[in-house]
């Protein structure tokens, strides 16, 4: 090791980068086998040993929720670049929202995991809603500002419902969450009468 220290800055990268690997290992087959998948398909999927992935992540959980961390900060730090790359503000709201869909995919089984830690799963609720809701808000701004989105609608709700449409997606055929976000996204070009609640 030298007087600089370069030697457990080298080491400290490639912990990082074996960390950054695995985390997007998991991420992968949780998306398509869920989150009860082998430990040792994600292993394989990064390219370590099942002794490296547990020497990063003990249990199964500490990795879902590094995996749902990760997701949440790619999701927020995406809005940013898909209004500065899209080719307008209400195309980087579909863009963005579309990319949430594919997030809340990998959050599915987050709660069996957790089983039992409330504390555990509010905070990383509280995570989502205040990473997420200011981004989707500022795309929202911009859209309205552009004049694309004219409905009355804040962050929050869109997020919610978008959620609610993707929470019972599931494997079916016959339902098609990113077919019916569009369709949800489409009513925000236009200004629906409030309708009063059934009691």
């Amino acid at each position: 090791m030298t007087a600089s220290g370069e030697a457990p800055r080298a080491r400290r990268a490639d912990v990082e980068r074996n960390e950054r690997a695995i985390v997007d290992a998991a991420a992968r087959v949780f998306g398509t086998s869920g989150v009860d998948a082998p430990v040792r398909e994600v292993a394989a999927a990064a390219g370590v040993g099942t002794g490296t992935l547990y020497r990063h992540f003990p249990t199964r959980s500490d990795l879902v929720v590094a995996v749902y961390r990760q997701q949440v900060e790619d999701c927020a730090e995406a809005g940013p670049e898909l209004l500065a790359s899209e080719s307008s503000p209400f195309r980087a709201v579909v863009a963005w929202v579309h990319g949430f869909v594919a997030f809340l995919g990998t959050k599915h089984g987050l709660n069996h995991v957790w089983r039992g830690d409330a504390a555990g799963i509010s905070a990383l609720h509280q995570l989502f809603i205040d990473r997420l809701v200011p981004v989707l808000g500022v795309l929202l701004a911009a859209a309205r500002e552009s004049g694309e989105v004219v409905a009355d609608v804040e962050a929050y709700e869109l997020l919610r419902a978008v959620g609610d449409l993707v929470a019972w997606a599931g494997p079916d055929p016959d339902y098609d969450a990113h077919r019916m976000v569009d369709l949800l996204l489409g009513g925000l070009r236009s200004v629906l009468p409030r309708t009063e609640a059934v009691r």
